[in-house]
């Protein structure tokens, strides 16, 4: 999922060799967070997801089973 992702991406590295190594596989979430107010239309993490499609901007994802007892809501993981 591409929030995991992000999340993952930002974990310090104690190795500075390594931590520049892995510096340019980082991913960047740009951007500013969604008003929990006034959310965006569709997914609420697509202006934000470096992986949005045009359905993310229109439609919430459903809740779906991607594994036995692993659940995601991303249109990246549509089986439609």
């Amino acid at each position: 999922h591409p929030y995991t992702q992000l999340l993952l991406s930002a974990i310090p590295v104690p190795d500075p060799e390594l931590a520049k190594e892995l510096k340019a596989k980082r991913m960047k979430v740009e951007g500013e967070p969604p008003s929990p107010i006034n959310p965006p239309s569709g997914c609420r993490f697509h202006p934000r997801c470096p992986f949005a499609k045009d359905i993310c901007k229109k439609q919430e994802p459903p809740l779906m089973e991607a594994e036995k007892d692993h659940y995601v809501a991303c249109w990246l993981y549509s089986k439609a």
